[in-house]
């Protein structure tokens, strides 16, 4: 099994856990998951009325995974005109998004930003160099005398 096929199976069962499943397992568990989720959304929707949320998220892997997480319950994520492209708005119940959306989206990301670290990492040393730690912490003060390249800030 590769990396990515066990990344997507850990995604299905982190979905199957906010769908209440006992036992989440292959596609079809993972659809009926799904099917859960939505038939809880609905019936929140009723007692709960959609209010508009706004989601401001620092990268685009977040703001994929949001979306796609907003679609997969058959809502509409939108923006407004002259908000920044990271922003993701939604209607959504309180109760949902509290319940099964952020909680989900935290999960799924985390799982997310460790897989393409890892991925990150393993090209880094593999195609460039073997340590890309971190950087030495210098002693001393800042120095403002080294030029600037372009397109980077100076210090």
């Amino acid at each position: 099994m590769t990396e990515e096929e066990r990344l997507i199976e850990k995604l299905q069962l982190i979905e199957a856990l906010y769908a209440g499943a006992a036992t989440p397992g292959e596609r079809q568990a993972a659809a009926a998951a799904r099917d859960r989720i939505r038939e809880r959304l609905k019936s929140q929707q009723q007692t709960d009325p959609p209010i508009e949320y706004s989601f401001k998220l620092r990268d685009r892997w977040s703001h994929k995974l949001l979306i796609a997480l907003i679609r997969r319950y058959q809502l509409r994520p939108y923006r407004y005109p002259g908000q920044r492209y990271t922003t993701v708005m939604v209607r959504a119940p309180r109760s949902f998004v509290d319940e099964v959306l952020w909680p989900e989206f935290t999960q799924l990301n985390q799982t997310l930003a460790n897989f393409l670290n890892s991925v990150t990492d393993r090209v880094i040393a593999q195609g460039i160099h073997a340590d890309a730690g971190e950087v030495e912490v210098a002693t001393g003060q800042l120095s403002d005398t080294t030029p600037a390249s372009s397109g980077f800030e100076q210090s």
